[in-house]
């Protein structure tokens, strides 16, 4: 019976051997790191995604430390697997990386308005134990207050290298705006294109139905529409994949056109093919 069932499980479903080998993969660490991240075998695939490629795009262009940040760490497991995937990307690529992780640190705030989707996330959702994630946390630092003034005294406070990966998972409309805020700072505090991941776009059930004129991607459209030389774009190179993960949905590419090595060449030398 149960070996039917199994069987019934792959026919009908294509994708279900592949996601059980990436979980066992995962679980035992089966292969290299960067094997594993391949394929997305890893703990939060999309993190590990973001800080490789910002940290490739920041060797080509001749930098040798960068930052990656995470906007609503909750309960700190993500600022974690950051720093697990900082560990083992700085040893790949000789390149030091810096991690910063932002918060309120007593869960969410109360909802603005209906752009937060108050029919959705309630006051002091994801409250963090801020002594016990401290004492986790090896080389990350947990910067906490309202990310509305954080965000404005981060650079003078800490003078973070160029920021290559950002992580937006702040749920509301109201607070993704207060953080997008960051990319008002200087160029020198940022690689010309940066990887964003944020977690509240696509939603799981038919409860957040996130759309365009609600919640994070209200937040981005108007980020759009406000700034003429720096756009946050779709991944589309990640939608052709002939599988796509839903994480593929969540990411975008912020790009400041004006960025004073925005233009420098980081492609391949010859790209003609041969007759």
């Amino acid at each position: 019976m149960a070996e039917r069932l199994l069987l019934s499980q792959i026919i009908q479903n294509p994708y279900y051997l592949r996601s059980k080998a990436k979980g066992w993969i995962r679980k035992y660490h089966l292969g290299s790191y960067k094997q594993r991240l391949n394929i997305g075998a890893i703990e939060r695939p999309h993190y590990g995604y973001c800080l490789y490629n910002a940290s490739v795009l920041a060797k080509k262009l001749g930098y040798d430390r960068i930052s990656v940040i995470e906007f609503g760490v909750a309960g700190g497991e993500g600022l974690l697997q950051l720093e697990r995937h900082a560990h083992h990307i700085e040893k790949l690529l000789s390149l030091g990386i810096n991690i910063y992780g932002f918060d309120i640190g007593e869960g969410l705030p109360e909802p603005v308005d209906y752009r937060d989707l108050p029919y959705h996330w309630k006051k002091g959702f994801y409250k963090m134990d801020v002594p016990t994630l401290q004492d986790k946390l090896k080389v990350a630092k947990l910067i906490l207050g309202d990310v509305k003034e954080t965000v404005e005294t981060f650079f003078e406070k800490y003078a973070p290298p160029p920021i290559g990966a950002v992580m937006f998972d702040l749920d509301f409309y109201s607070s993704t705006t207060n953080a997008l805020k960051i990319f008002e700072a200087p160029d020198t505090y940022f690689l010309p294109r940066i990887y964003c991941y944020f977690d509240d776009v696509v939603g799981s059930k038919e409860i957040e139905l996130y759309n365009d004129y609600i919640g994070v991607r209200l937040a981005i459209h108007e980020f759009n529409q406000n700034h003429i030389e720096k756009k946050l774009g779709i991944a589309y190179h990640l939608l052709a994949r002939q599988i796509v993960e839903k994480w593929y949905h969540k990411i975008w590419i912020y790009h400041d056109f004006s960025h004073r090595r925005y233009n420098v060449f980081i492609s391949k030398e010859t790209q003609e093919l041969p007759l």
